[in-house]
């Protein structure tokens, strides 16, 4: 008794956790796909629900209304915020189907609460007919009113009149908790259970004020690690295998479970055949319609408690929805496996490009003080109204235990609204204003701003995916360490490193690292918002390479601000450096390739008073440090930009890379950062797409996009590499 106490309140606080992430504003059904689909799925399954219940074989033949009643409702039941983390996981919930199969969940499980509640008062504790229906479902309408019109606006109106200074004491806390218990006592006197008026209150309570964080942060975890499992406990001892096992044969059992997960995947497949959708896509919807969880053995507990269902019928169908539960994520990535449009553009590099065509950058920020550094970037960029820039600003949000389901339902391409936590709402609304300040205050940059949660270990796979859907030539991140009063670096997040170093690794264009170390200061603001016409000193380091002539091409395009002036400095090896260095002939390879890039440089650009080139002629990489310390001493420079070179030794780089500690900056980068060096100029370290790279690609069910590859032969680039003759021929092979 002990045991199913402490199991019934954790429920009771669990089911209003649930009522307090969701946000009823956000449901906005555009479509009628999945209306239908959820009407026609809920109804079949209570259709089957009802037959399996009185299968011949199925338990003792002596049964009564109520337990078909509760069977059915938890057979018709879907588990929402499960299903949304299924599909969080496997990367589908921006998929047309992954919004169906969302927007079917949320009808369902309404539809289910209403039975429910229905189903809970018109049978008695006993399991017989309920004399006292229509006072419980008056009371009950009566309750829901209340807390419509009394309940939120007066918790609303006491929070803001006894909260001060935005500081939540605990006994706003203890009083909110309290509120939970009376709410749940009303409705249990009612004879509609004590988890209705839990939810009821959640949904009470302001979605705007910060008392909500707060209610999670406190029993998220107690719940989750120590009460709720006690619930799951009492299911458990509840359910006894052996004696079912008397009145079920197993054929039976088998019958009956996998007849269950086969019922809403085949209604979902004939809706899909009615509403002209992809069979492939009604078959994962049906099996993630199949989600169960809390909801179901709530369910299933209530008629048990009723004496609606005996234990042969408890057992065999919490048997029957653990099965159920565990199929659905094997099934759903076994057999839908979404076809990746495998979109053909030529521009995945800046120096493809022509010297001044538009230019798609996706930009990530994890907080708001990445975004200062980024944006002023940007205005650096040389955007025009001729030449603009298309900017898609996405803020990555982590996806935790702590992630309401809510909060995973997004709108990609707008500003993200009320369907957030306070914290991550009013930091999304701040960076997604600073991006439009951006676009508004200059007419060359478009911006577009986009949500994603994922868990950080999948995280570089939504970037990815995104910039390959968007076309984007550049993917510019934030360096995982900001910079401290003092002027240097703290010890970051280990986290953002490793999402840096997988989107190194697997990104579809180039990328950029920005080491923020002074974007943000008054010189740079003064800059941009007050007009100043202040010189801004760029300094671009050449060593050699891909990466490098990619860090000049962004450089370049610098070019032609009347406040940008741009100093390139190329480190040439010297005769002796050539002979002893053992990287002299990966550098003769590329040397050829180099000299083509920096005369055609200093060609374009030799009228041009804003540019400066110096070559530097130097002996091993501590050469290289020295120089770079006289140029600081020389001329401060506000912005570096570098190569990454990772893994690239040159000899004017020998001997730096041993003591290279951060592999995602490559040697000059990590030089450039490191504490021998007083600079407080930022530094953005380049590198450039190559299929080398690119380790996702030549997945076998990947389908070309038509007229993508058509603009691939529309913009000749006005630097060229090596590889555009490999990747035209890869073009034409996919093509075909």
């Amino acid at each position: 008794m002990v045991l199913e106490t402490f199991a019934n309140l954790a429920l009771v606080y669990n089911i209003f956790l649930l009522g307090l992430g969701i946000d009823l504003r956000m449901i906005k059904i555009k479509d009628t796909k999945p209306v239908i689909i959820a009407i026609v799925g809920l109804l079949v399954a209570l259709l089957a629900g009802a037959g399996f219940y009185y299968l011949p074989g199925n338990g003792d033949p002596d049964k009564i209304l109520a337990g078909c009643v509760y069977w059915s409702i938890a057979f018709g039941c879907t588990n929402f915020p499960d299903l949304a983390r299924i599909l969080a996981d496997l990367k589908l919930l921006r998929s047309d189907m992954g919004h169906t199969a969302m927007c079917a969940a949320i009808i369902t499980d309404l539809c289910t609460w209403i039975l429910f509640i229905l189903g809970m008062a018109s049978f008695s504790k006993a399991g017989l007919r309920n004399e006292m229906l229509p006072y419980s479902l008056v009371s009950t309408t009566a309750f829901i009113i209340l807390c419509y019109f009394v309940i939120h606006p007066g918790v609303a109106w006491a929070f803001n009149n006894t909260v001060k200074g935005g500081q939540v004491g605990d006994t706003h806390v203890w009083f909110t908790l309290a509120g939970v218990l009376i709410c749940s006592l009303i409705t249990e006197v009612f004879g509609v259970h004590s988890i209705t008026g839990a939810f009821l209150f959640g949904l009470s309570i302001p979605h705007d004020h910060i008392i909500r964080k707060m209610i999670e942060e406190k029993l998220h975890d107690f719940l989750s690690g120590i009460l709720m499992p006690l619930f799951y406990i009492i299911c458990g001892l509840r359910a006894d295998i052996s004696y079912m096992s008397k009145f079920v044969s197993v054929g039976v059992m088998a019958f009956v479970i996998s007849a269950s997960i086969m019922v809403k995947i085949l209604s979902t497949i004939f809706c899909s055949i009615f509403l002209r959708m992809p069979l492939r896509d009604g078959f994962a919807i049906g099996a993630l319609m199949n989600t169960k969880g809390t909801m179901a053995l709530v369910i299933l507990n209530a008629g048990r408690d009723s004496k609606a269902l005996d234990v042969i019928m408890y057992t065999h169908m919490t048997l029957a929805f653990l099965v159920m539960s565990m199929v659905v994520q094997p099934l759903l990535t076994f057999a839908y496996k979404p076809k990746k449009k495998l979109v053909f553009y030529k521009n995945r590099t800046i120096q493809k490009h022509k010297g001044e065509s538009e230019l798609s950058v996706l930009t990530c920020v994890h907080v708001l003080p990445n975004v200062s550094g980024i944006t002023n970037l940007l205005q650096l960029s040389n955007p025009t109204k001729k030449y603009p820039l298309n900017v898609f600003a996405i803020h990555l949000v982590e996806l935790t235990g702590r992630t309401t389901a809510s909060l995973l339902i997004m709108n990609d391409e707008a500003k993200p609204k009320a369907n957030f936590a306070d914290r991550i709402r009013a930091e999304s609304d701040q960076i997604a204003e600073m991006f439009t300040a951006l676009e508004v205050n200059n007419d060359g940059i478009l911006v577009q701003t986009i949500t994603a949660v994922s868990p950080y270990a999948t995280m570089h796979e939504d970037i990815c995916s995104l910039a390959e859907d968007k076309q984007a030539s550049f993917i510019l991140l934030p360096y995982h360490k900001n910079m401290t009063s003092d002027g240097r670096l703290n010890e970051g997040n280990a986290v953002h490193a490793e999402i840096n170093q997988n989107v190194l690794s697997h990104a579809p264009c180039s990328v950029g690292i920005l080491v923020d170390r002074g974007m943000t200061t008054v010189r740079f603001e003064s800059f941009l918002f007050q007009g100043e016409t202040t010189k801004k000193e760029i300094a671009m380091l050449f060593v050699g390479g891909r990466d490098d002539r990619e860090a000049l091409a962004y450089a370049w395009r610098m070019v032609g601000q009347e406040m940008v002036q741009l100093t390139v400095v190329r480190f040439v090896p010297s005769r002796e450096a050539l002979v002893s260095a053992k990287a002299a002939v990966e550098y003769e390879k590329d040397k050829h390739v180099d000299e083509e890039c920096i005369y055609e440089f200093n060609f374009k650009t030799m009228n041009d008073p804003s540019v400066t080139y110096i070559e530097k002629v130097v002996n091993d990489g501590q050469d290289t440090v020295t120089a770079i310390l006289e140029l600081e001493d020389n001329n401060s420079y506000d912005l570096y930009i570098v190569g990454r070179g990772y893994q690239v030794e040159t000899p004017v780089t020998a001997g730096l890379t041993d003591w290279s500690s951060t592999p995602d900056l490559g040697t000059i980068g990590d030089t450039l950062i490191s504490s021998n060096f007083t600079m407080q100029a930022s530094v953005l370290v380049v590198q450039q797409y190559s299929s080398a790279y690119r380790q996702t690609a030549g997945n076998n069910n990947q389908e070309p996009v038509q007229g993508g590859a058509k603009t691939a032969h529309e913009a000749k680039p006005f630097m060229e590499d090596e590889d555009g003759e490999e990747e035209h021929q890869y073009d034409i092979r996919m093509r075909k």
